[in-house]
């Protein structure tokens, strides 16, 4: 019942587009989110970023000495720089405008509920929020649950559509790793007695909200880092700007402070500094677009750098149930014979096994899955767990199907050549079905089924991606040490760990940590926590028990283990854009030095003419140009930190090559284009040109 009601995985990994859509960007986001880019001109949100308070200074410097002196040149640059510090306040808008829009969306589903508490084993009406950890309350069919917890009695289908977006039903049930329930969703069927596990406000829901919205959001370590280097290199720039105008005054010249500013400006990492904060947010966001709360900036960085990979075998790397892959007839009979009364004795068998009986039949041997004719007045056998059997009396016939035990009683026994074949099947690691009939007083059993663990397509494809990106992969299993080699190989793990107990996984986790190395792994049960705790990226499902989801530093909504791997490609999204546009803007920066100061000098030391090869017009518009440049490159690279640099699974090396071609290169180049096109059109521009 449980697994014919809960959603496959292939239908979670249907919705990705569906997400994914959700974070394109649109020109019309910069229009709305103006407001709060205006907002954050405020000095105190400025200090937080040193490379733009330092642009923030310089507006407030060039607008009073523009207003002092008003000229056409004072007042372009001071305009500028403002317009620089809105477009640097903008691409954090927007992205911190897209977490409100989800967040929003998910506070929609947050429904005041009238809670029918437990109290000495009567009931009492109370409201949600009057509830406490430890409270109980009593949920039934049509009723939304009123707080986080886990179910301690009953059993019911639930409808989680409000939380996760999908619509299929889900089963909740006391005593099992699919116990927790979430606030506001709906019970559609029978009864449950649930056990709050958190405080009013406090629920996940209110915790995602808080987390998309970005208010609980800190800098990462390698944030920090590189808010260090930024701002070394703004000092660095600050004393090289200040040096020049000695220079300038030596040489009988002097250089006017709005001039200074702007060139200062113009020299420091503006366009990396502008965008930090949006990248960040943009990485957390996408997580959010596929379904997954990350409750830490740090936990999406630390994805980005994991070298090992822990994967669960069931449900991850193979189908969460057993797949018919094999019919072994028996006793003279054919494989036509077999395969049509396999597939009569599966037709009232509804559980996944059974109709993987049913499909493999139709496939391979173009057998109708739907009863036909007189099968439709037959009487069939539903499997049960206490018959372990399955089947249908037709025609005088009784076909059955079950396990070895079950079948050899019903049969009055099996020949040497079907228990052969059944431990060999079950020796490998799968699991033997026997078929047999009856027709008046003679049975016999007419071959055997072979259900097998099936591994996901793709998987050794993408396992092989791992690998290029320098990721270790390792299977986690209870299976025995024969059938969890079979499954590695097939599957194209690097490694395996069989017959794992909780206690294993942590002693794995923590011999690769102490090797140096960051780990990431999926869990779902109270017996996951712990290993869950110590991963680096630990990523909890959603259906699993609320230890498990406190454990892990991200929760998956849609409880689909096979995304840990997308996960981490996210991460490494979010490292490859910081890291690309940090070269951009680097390489950015030199390239402008290079452009503006040979025709800054070119008065004072005629011989660099030479060196003004865009042929700027005049100081004042190779200035001015450099300004409205920098300015106008943060805009345009926008859609690229919110987007992201496509990831491709490469290798350090090739992918530094990659930067330093595409973002190196291109971080030179187009300063000189931009500037050079910028000039062509202020030069004409009264007391500039």
């Amino acid at each position: 019942m449980t697994t014919t009601l809960e959603k496959p995985q292939e239908s979670q990994r249907e919705t990705g587009p569906r997400k994914m859509s959700a974070g394109a960007f649109s020109p019309r986001q910069l229009w709305t989110s103006l407001p709060e880019a205006l907002r954050k001109l405020n000095p105190k949100h400025q200090l937080a970023n040193p490379v733009m308070f330092v642009v923030w200074a310089g507006s407030v410097l060039t607008t009073v000495l523009a207003v002092a002196e008003p000229n056409a040149f004072s007042i372009s640059v001071a305009a500028w720089l403002w317009f620089t510090v809105l477009f640097a306040n903008l691409a954090e808008a927007v992205a911190e405008g897209r977490g409100r829009a989800q967040a929003e969306s998910l506070r929609r589903t947050k429904t005041e509920a009238v809670a029918r508490r437990l109290v000495d084993g009567v009931e009492e009406q109370v409201p949600g929020t009057a509830l406490r950890i430890g409270d109980r309350v009593v949920v039934e069919a049509g009723e939304v649950i009123p707080g986080d917890g886990d179910v301690v009695e009953g059993i019911a289908t639930v409808d989680e559509s409000a939380i996760t977006g999908e619509s299929a039903p889900v089963i909740r049930e006391s005593g099992g790793d699919r116990s927790a329930v979430t606030a506001g969703t709906t019970v559609l069927s029978d009864r449950i007695v649930v056990e709050i596990t958190t405080k009013p406000g406090e629920t996940f829901v209110d915790r995602m909200i808080a987390l998309v919205e970005g208010a609980q959001r800190q800098k990462t370590p390698n944030e920090i880092a590189l808010t260090i280097l930024l701002s070394t290199l703004t000092i660095i720039f600050l004393l090289a700007v200040v040096a020049l105008q000695p220079m300038a005054s030596y040489s009988g010249s002097l250089l006017s402070v709005i001039t200074l500013t702007a060139l200062l400006v113009c020299l420091i990492p503006t366009t990396i500094g502008a965008l930090l904060s949006a990248i960040g947010i943009a990485g957390m966001d996408r997580l959010v677009q596929r379904n997954v709360l990350a409750k830490s900036g740090r936990a999406v960085e630390a994805a980005g750098d994991v070298d090992t990979l822990l994967l669960d075998k069931t449900g991850t790397i193979t189908f969460g149930n057993r797949r018919c892959t094999e019919l072994l007839p028996v006793g003279g009979a054919t494989l036509g014979e077999l395969a049509e009364v396999a597939r009569l004795s599966s037709l009232a068998d509804q559980t996944p096994e059974g109709t993987s009986i049913v499909a493999y039949c139709a496939e391979q041997y173009g057998l109708p899955t739907r009863p036909q004719g007189s099968e439709l007045h037959a009487e069939e056998v539903a499997f049960t767990a206490q018959t372990r059997m399955s089947g249908i009396d037709i025609e005088g016939r009784e076909i059955r199907k079950g396990a070895t035990s079950a079948v050899r009683a019903w049969a009055g026994g099996i020949s040497s050549e079907v228990e052969g074949i059944t431990e060999a099947i079950a020796s490998e690691g799968g699991t033997p079905l026997v078929v047999a009939e009856r027709s008046g007083a003679e049975t016999r059993v007419v071959g055997v089924i072979r259900l097998s663990d099936v591994v996901k397509p793709g998987m050794k494809e993408r396992f092989a991606e791992l690998r290029a990106m320098g990721i270790r992969t390792v299977m986690v299993t209870g299976d025995n040490e024969l059938t969890a080699k079979a499954i590695a190989a097939e599957a194209g793990v690097d490694d395996y760990l069989a017959e794992a107990k909780p206690e294993d996984k942590m002693a794995l986790i923590k011999a690769e940590q102490e090797g140096g190395r960051l780990v990431a792994m999926t869990g779902d049960g109270t017996n996951d926590a712990p290993a869950l705790a110590q991963a680096d990226v630990g990523v909890a499902m959603n259906t699993g028990t609320a230890a498990a989801k406190e454990a892990g530093n991200m929760v998956d909504l849609d409880s689909d283990p096979t995304k840990l791997i997308e996960i981490v490609e996210i991460g490494k999204q979010l490292l490859i854009t910081r890291g690309a546009l940090t070269t951009f803007s680097i390489a950015n920066d030199l390239a402008k030095y290079f452009a503006i100061l040979p025709a800054m000098f070119v008065a004072i030391y005629p011989q660099l003419d030479a060196l003004n090869i865009m042929r700027l017009a005049t100081p004042t518009s190779a200035i001015l140009s450099a300004v409205v440049f920098n300015a106008l490159v943060i805009i345009a690279l926008i859609p690229l930190a919110l987007r992201g640099v496509r990831y491709r699974p490469t290798t350090a090396s090739a992918l530094l090559r990659r930067n330093l071609l595409v973002y190196g290169l291109g971080g030179i180049v187009t300063p000189f284009l931009g500037i050079w096109l910028i000039d062509l059109v202020i030069r004409f521009i009264p007391g500039i040109g």
